[in-house]
C-alpha cells in the first residue's frame, strides 16, 4: 500500500426505454447490475475488480424510500448484495443508503475518506430506478416477480426522512416535492417582482440549454431540444402542475436508469492494472443539511447548498471560476438559480450548468440522479486532462446538499481530510403551535392533483411565528389575490375547519 493515499474513480451508466429497440423490461436490480458491470469495464483494469470490491453501497430506490411503500413487484432483501451478485462480487460490507438525492455524492466523500484512512481499498456505489417499466407493466396488467432472497450482512442506514416530514404543510396538501419546491420558487418570484408569466419565461430561459444537452445524451429520458418559449407556454400538454411550474420544467421520475461508481486507492488501482489515463481523482466532497422549509428565515434561499459548494471548493483549493464543468442539481429551477446568483454565474454561461441534461429532461433517477452527473463529470475531465468539474447534489426540498470536485490532477488525501460535513444553521424561525386569528402571506402555491386544487400558503401570524394554511378560493377577494398570482403580503383572517386546517380569507 503506498504511503500517499489517493483515490480514483471509474463510473458508468446503463439505461433503457419502453418500446425502444432491445427493451428488456429490466428490474432495478438488473439495471444496477448492468451499470456496475459497465463501470468495471470502464476502468480498463486487467485484474479482477469485482473480487476487489470490499464495500458496496446501494442507493435507495424510490419504491423503498418511505416506510408506507412496498415494491409493487417485490424486491431484494439485500439490494447491495443483489447488485454485487450480478458481477461476481462479494463485499465484506454491504450498505443500503438513506433517502436523498445528495447521498451518492456524500458516499463518494465518505468512501474516499475510508480509503485514505486505510479502512477500505475498493468501494462501489450503485443506484437504479425502473419506474417507467413498473408503470408500463402495471398498465398492461403484468406483475413480474422481482423478489430476491440474498441474505448476508447488510447495514441498512434507514429511510433518513427526519426533517422532511413537515406535518403542518402535509396537512394542507403540500405532500410532495412539486408543491414544496413551488412554495420556495414563488418566494423567490416575490423577491424578483416578476409576474407568473415573466417568471415562467425565466425558468424557460434557464432550462432551454439543458434540453440541448439532453438531446445529445443517449441515456436521456426526454432527448428533445426545446425553446424557452415552448417550456414557458402553458398548453394542455404543458399544463400547470403547481404554480409557477409547467409540467415540462419539473423533474421527470418515469425513467429506467442506473449508474455505478467505483472508488479505489491508487495502490489498489495499480494492483488491478487500471491504466492511469482512466484515473479521476476526488479533490473534495462536502455535505450540508438545511433547516426545514417552514423554519427558513428566507423561504427562497438555500444557504446550506451554498456553504457546501464553498467548502468543497476551499478544500480543493479552487474557485468556481476554475471549474470548467458544472452540474447543478436541477430537479426544479430554484436550486440552480440559488447557485448562479451566489456565484455570479449567468444562466447562459458558456460552460453550461448541466452535464446530463438535467432532471426534467435527462431524467430524475430517484435518489441516484447525481451519480449520473458524476459519471458525466468523470468522462469530461478524462477528455480534458487537468480540467476540473463540480457536481452539486440535492436532497429533499433543498434539505440536504453535497458537492464534489473532480479532476485528473492528483489529490493527496494524506495531507488532511477532504470530506467535510457542515453543521446545520441555528437561526430557525419559530413555528406557531396553536390556533391563530390572522396571518400575512409570504409565499404560496396552487397545487393541482387528481383530487382537485389547493391553494397552500406559508406566512407569519401576529406573533411573528411561521404558519401554514389553505386559501378559501370560494371567497372572491381571496381567489382574486391567489389566482392572480400576487398574494404576497396579503393579510388573511384565519378559521379552522373540521380537519383543523387553517383556512385563510383576505381581510
Amino acid at each position: 500500500m503506498p504511503t500517499t493515499r489517493r483515490s480514483s474513480s471509474a463510473p458508468s451508466q446503463y439505461s433503457e426505454q419502453v418500446q425502444q429497440a432491445g427493451y428488456e423490461a429490466l428490474s432495478y436490480m438488473d439495471l444496477g447490475g448492468r451499470a456496475l458491470a459497465a463501470a468495471i469495464a470502464d476502468s480498463g483494469a486487467s485484474g479482477n475488480v469485482a473480487a476487489a470490491i470490499d464495500t458496496l453501497a446501494a442507493i435507495r430506490a424510490f419504491e423503498i424510500s418511505r416506510p408506507d411503500r412496498k415494491p409493487p413487484f417485490g424486491g431484494s432483501d439485500n439490494v447491495p448484495r443483489s447488485f454485487a451478485k450480478r458481477v461476481g462480487a462479494n463485499p465484506e460490507r454491504a450498505i443500503l443508503s438513506t433517502t436523498g438525492g445528495q447521498y451518492n455524492q456524500h458516499l463518494v466523500g465518505e468512501f474516499a475518506r475510508d480509503i485514505a484512512e486505510g479502512k477500505s481499498d475498493c468501494a462501489a456505489i450503485v443506484g437504479s430506478e425502473a419506474i417507467s417499466t413498473v408503470l408500463a407493466l402495471a398498465a398492461k396488467g403484468e406483475k413480474p416477480d422481482w423478489s430476491e432472497e440474498i441474505g448476508g450482512q447488510l447495514e441498512d442506514r434507514g429511510f433518513g426522512n427526519d426533517g422532511l416530514m413537515e406535518l403542518g404543510l402535509f396537512a394542507h396538501g403540500a405532500t410532495g416535492a412539486i408543491p414544496l419546491y413551488a412554495l420556495a420558487e414563488n418566494a423567490r418570484r416575490a423577491k424578483t417582482g416578476k409576474s407568473l408569466d415573466e417568471y415562467r419565461r425565466e425558468i424557460g430561459e434557464l432550462f432551454a440549454p439543458f434540453t440541448k444537452v439532453a438531446a445529445s445524451n443517449p441515456h436521456a429520458a426526454a432527448p428533445k431540444e426545446r425553446s424557452a418559449e415552448e417550456l414557458a407556454t402553458i398548453t394542455e400538454r404543458n399544463r400547470i402542475v403547481a404554480e409557477p411550474y409547467a409540467r415540462m420544467t419539473v423533474a421527470r421520475d418515469q425513467v429506467n436508469q442506473a449508474a455505478a461508481i467505483i472508488i479505489a486507492s491508487a495502490g489498489k488501482a495499480r494492483e488491478l492494472g487500471v491504466p492511469e489515463d482512466q484515473w479521476v481523482h476526488i479533490h473534495a466532497v462536502s455535505s450540508a443539511t438545511e433547516l426545514e422549509l417552514s423554519q427558513r428565515p428566507d423561504l427562497s434561499a438555500n444557504p446550506a447548498s451554498i456553504a457546501s459548494a464553498q467548502a468543497a471548493l476551499a478544500r480543493a483549493g479552487k474557485s468556481m471560476a476554475e471549474m470548467q464543468f458544472l452540474d447543478f442539481y436541477s430537479c426544479f429551477a430554484i436550486p440552480v438559480f440559488n447557485q448562479c446568483e451566489h456565484f455570479g454565474i449567468a444562466h447562459d454561461d458558456p460552460r453550461g450548468l448541466t452535464l446530463t441534461g438535467g432532471l426534467p429532461f435527462f431524467g430524475g433517477a430517484g435518489n441516484n440522479y447525481s451519480a449520473h452527473a458524476i459519471c458525466e463529470a468523470v468522462q469530461r475531465v478524462r477528455s480534458n486532462r487537468g480540467a476540473y468539474a463540480l457536481v452539486g447534489a440535492n436532497g429533499g426540498w433543498m434539505s440536504k446538499y453535497a458537492t464534489g470536485v473532480y479532476s485528473t490532477d492528483p489529490a493527496d488525501w494524506s495531507d488532511g481530510d477532504r470530506f467535510e460535513k457542515l453543521p446545520m444553521a441555528t437561526n430557525a424561525v419559530p413555528r406557531g403551535a396553536g390556533p391563530f386569528d390572522s396571518a400575512t402571506v409570504e409565499t404560496y402555491t396552487i397545487n393541482h392533483s387528481k383530487t382537485g386544487s389547493d391553494a397552500i400558503w406559508l406566512g407569519r401570524n401576529a406573533d411573528g411565528e411561521r404558519v401554514s394554511g389553505n386559501a378559501d378560493l370560494s371567497d372572491e377577494a381571496t381567489a382574486k389575490a391567489f389566482l392572480g398570482g400576487q398574494p404576497f403580503g396579503v393579510k388573511l383572517a384565519i378559521t379552522q375547519d373540521e380537519r383543523r386546517r387553517n383556512i385563510g380569507r383576505v381581510v
